[in-house]
C-alpha cells in the first residue's frame, strides 16, 4: 500500500500528496460551516419567533434574547437595536445595516478556499497527468514495446492524478454551492430581523 502511494506520488511529481493536502483542508472547512450554518439557520428561525412575542420598546425581553443567543450572528442585530432603542427609524435601520455588515464575513469565512480548490484540483490533476505521460513515454522510447506493462502502468498512475482532482472539485463546488444558499437564506433572516426590530424599537 506505501509503495503504491509512492509510485502513485513520483509518477504526478508530488502532486497526488498535494492534491490529498487540499481535499483534507476542504474535507475540514466542510465540516466547520456545516457546523456553523445549521447553527445560524436554525436559530435564526428561533428568534424570529421569539421576536414576535416581544413587544414594542420591550427592551428587557430583547435582553432575554441577547443574553440567550449571545454568540450568534443574529443576536448582534438585537444587541445593535437596543443601542439605539428610540431613536429615528433611520437611524435604527443604518445602525442595523452596519451590523449586517459586519457580520457578513463570518457568514462566507474561508469559502474562498472551497472556490479556490474547484478551480486547482482539477489543474493540478492534470498537471500530474501529464508528468506522468512524459515519464511513461520516456519508458516507451527508451525500451519501445519490450515493456509495456511499464508504460501502461505508467499511464494509469498518471490517470489517477485527474481522478483526484476532479473528485476534490466535485465534492468542493457540491459544498460551495451548498453554503452559498445557505449564506442567502440567513441574509434573507437578518432582512427579516432587521424589519421587525425596527418596528418595535424605533421612535
Amino acid at each position: 500500500m506505501l509503495q503504491t502511494l509512492i509510485n502513485y506520488s513520483s509518477q504526478s511529481m508530488g502532486l497526488i500528496p498535494l492534491l490529498a493536502l487540499i481535499f483534507l483542508l476542504g474535507v475540514a472547512i466542510i465540516i466547520e460551516r456545516l457546523v456553523f450554518f445549521a447553527r445560524a439557520v436554525r436559530t435564526g428561525r428561533t428568534i424570529e419567533y421569539d421576536l414576535k412575542h416581544v413587544t414594542a420598546n420591550n427592551a428587557v425581553d430583547a435582553e432575554k434574547l441577547v443574553t440567550h443567543y449571545s454568540s450568534t450572528v443574529q443576536a448582534e442585530l438585537v444587541r445593535s437595536a437596543l443601542k439605539v432603542k428610540g431613536q429615528p427609524e433611520a437611524e435604527v435601520e443604518r445602525e442595523l445595516e452596519e451590523t449586517i455588515m459586519f457580520q457578513m464575513p463570518r457568514l462566507d469565512r474561508n469559502l474562498w478556499v472551497l472556490d479556490t480548490a474547484v478551480t486547482l484540483g482539477p489543474l493540478l490533476g492534470l498537471l500530474g497527468t501529464i508528468f506522468g505521460m512524459v515519464q511513461s513515454f520516456n519508458v516507451l522510447g527508451a525500451s519501445g514495446t519490450s515493456n509495456p506493462n511499464g508504460v501502461t502502468g505508467g499511464i494509469g498512475h498518471a490517470l489517477t492524478a485527474t481522478a483526484c482532482g476532479l473528485i476534490i472539485a466535485i465534492v468542493c463546488v457540491i459544498f460551495l454551492n451548498y453554503f452559498n444558499k445557505r449564506i442567502r437564506m440567513t441574509v434573507n433572516q437578518f432582512d427579516l430581523i432587521k424589519s421587525m426590530l425596527v418596528s418595535r424599537f424605533a421612535a
